[in-house]
């Protein structure tokens, strides 16, 4: 029976794309980690630890470091990690320097969009995402890291006034009591985001924040919640 040694004292690297599950079933899809990115087991038995993982486990609890978002590692996946030398940290930006790099977020989101996609729940790998996963994603790529999803992207923004929303900054849909949606703002009232079939359309696109608009735009306009500024990178306490 093939056995895995794991720590829940160490830091993980993933080597390749995988998938992060809701529950031991790894049936549902939660998040994903990107190649590069890092994690750590949650909480190992004194069993495990004294005697290793067993290949007939289902599944490893484990928590994301970039976003603290913890979900389930199917036991097959754990030969793609190895224990990382150096512990992944986020640079402290400000918000000047955050600025500046936001050209760099919308063109990821446009590149995102130009390759073929589909909504994808729980996808913050290109080229399929789901709404937070894209705006994760496309900070990510410039080093300003943002939690997972989007009532917690909204809750770490900074709340602004639609006349001091700039390019840049986060759209939020939803319900009174929670936010389920979230876009990024191009200006001239444009904000592209990934939306799913029950809303019109499977995939990346750009909608208009008006109730004039097509289906899609009319859809997430009466859904709309209000406005965020990323001012600062997310700091795990991984």
């Amino acid at each position: 029976m093939t056995k895995y040694q794991l720590s829940d004292v160490v830091e993980y690297r993933v080597r390749s794309h995988i998938n992060i599950y809701d529950s031991p079933d790894c049936d549902r899809l939660a998040t994903q980690a990107a190649a590069g990115r890092h994690l750590r087991v949650v909480q190992l038995s004194p069993l495990d630890k004294d005697r290793g993982v067993n290949f007939d486990t289902t599944a490893v609890m484990v928590r994301l470091c970039e976003d603290d978002y913890p979900g389930w590692l199917n036991i097959r996946d754990v030969g793609l990690l190895d224990v990382s030398q150096t512990l992944d940290r986020p640079d402290v930006l400000s918000e000047t320097e955050i600025r500046a790099k936001l050209p760099t977020v919308i063109n990821f989101a446009h590149q995102a969009m130009n390759q073929s996609n589909y909504y994808l729940w729980g996808g913050t790998v290109a080229p399929n995402y789901d709404c937070s996963g894209l705006m994760q994603a496309a900070f990510l790529s410039t080093g300003i890291w943002l939690p997972r999803d989007a009532y917690q992207q909204e809750a770490f923004t900074k709340p602004i006034s639609f006349s001091d929303l700039k390019s840049g900054d986060l759209v939020f849909f939803g319900t009174s009591k929670k936010a389920t949606h979230v876009g990024l703002y191009l200006g001239d009232r444009r904000y592209i985001h990934s939306s799913g079939k029950e809303q019109g359309r499977n995939g990346i696109g750009i909608d208009v924040l008006s109730e004039n608009g097509d289906k899609v735009s009319q859809i997430y306009y009466q859904q709309l919640r209000g406005y965020g500024k990323v001012v600062a990178s997310y700091q795990s306490s991984c």
